[in-house]
């Protein structure tokens, strides 16, 4: 009499029927299936005998179930990440999740995606925008205004001086004179036409004079020593006019006994300067 081969579990023979060893025991489907089978994580069914069995540090996932929860991609045989809740997600939708949110769109900037960083955030480079005109910064030149950028050409037109001689916006450097703001370029000697920002000059009738050409050009010559009269620009800050002519205050003084007479009595005599006293003695 042959031995009985019977399941080990309900006591039914397993002779010509399709059994599962488990364990070093032999089990008929139907009872693999209610007290061995493994549960699939994910469908938390069984996973039956005819079933393909993936598992994963004590995991278990029918092969149709394996797959990314994001995307849906079946990970069989691919890489995967086991992240929160025992989802699988494939590397893609990891790395996408992951990734920093552009600033703009708040969607994942992969790695190799070109992008923008400021101040800690971080936008696609075609994300990032002029607030104004709306067309793309990308890598170029940008003028931060609290939350809003702005191109070059708008911070421009909506934010610069105007110069007081050109009136294009003043976009860097520049000065201020009787506040008024000048490009650095434009503030010139209307002689010379050489830049006086940080140099001493002087206005007249609107007009800027660096001082060489003050005294070349425009100053009164002293009837007395033949120089140029350049108040401000050196020794005496006083003038004496007389009749249509002009003297340093140093230089007005007695033809014959070289006294001051600025601010004193004074005789002209055929075309000369003498004090009170010395035609007298002519």
């Amino acid at each position: 009499m042959s031995e009985r081969f019977d399941c080990h579990y309900c006591r039914d023979p397993l002779q010509g029927k399709k059994y599962v060893q488990k364990e070093g025991r032999h089990c008929c489907v139907k009872c693999f299936e209610k007290i061995c089978a493994n549960t699939c994580i994910e469908c938390k069914k069984p996973i039956g005998a005819d079933s393909k069995e993936l598992h994963f540090k004590n995991r278990y996932w029918h092969d149709t179930c394996f797959r990314c929860f994001k995307c849906y991609t079946s990970l069989v045989n691919e890489p995967f990440m086991l992240r929160e809740n025992n989802k699988v997600w494939c590397s893609n939708c990891t790395a996408a999740e992951d990734a920093p949110r552009c600033k703009g769109c708040f969607k994942p900037i992969i790695a190799g995606d070109q992008n923008v960083e400021y101040k800690k955030m971080v936008w696609h480079k075609d994300c990032f925008t002029c607030s104004q005109c709306k067309k793309v910064i990308g890598s170029g030149s940008f003028f931060p205004k609290g939350d809003d950028f702005y191109c070059v050409s708008c911070h421009e037109h909506k934010f610069a001086k105007t110069c007081a001689k050109c009136k294009n916006p003043i976009t860097s450097g520049g000065l201020t004179y009787q506040e008024q703001p000048w490009h650095s370029e434009c503030f010139i000697c209307s002689n010379c036409k050489k830049q006086l920002g940080g140099k001493r000059f002087t206005a007249v009738e609107d007009q800027f004079y660096c001082v060489d050409c003050y005294k070349e050009c425009v100053a009164k010559k002293c009837a007395g020593c033949k120089n140029p009269i350049t108040a401000g620009f050196g020794r005496g800050t006083s003038v004496v006019n007389y009749e249509d002519e002009s003297w340093h205050d140093y230089c007005f003084k007695c033809t014959k006994c070289a006294r001051g007479l600025a601010n004193k009595r004074f005789v002209c005599h055929n075309g000369k300067i003498y004090c009170a006293e010395c035609p007298k003695r002519l």
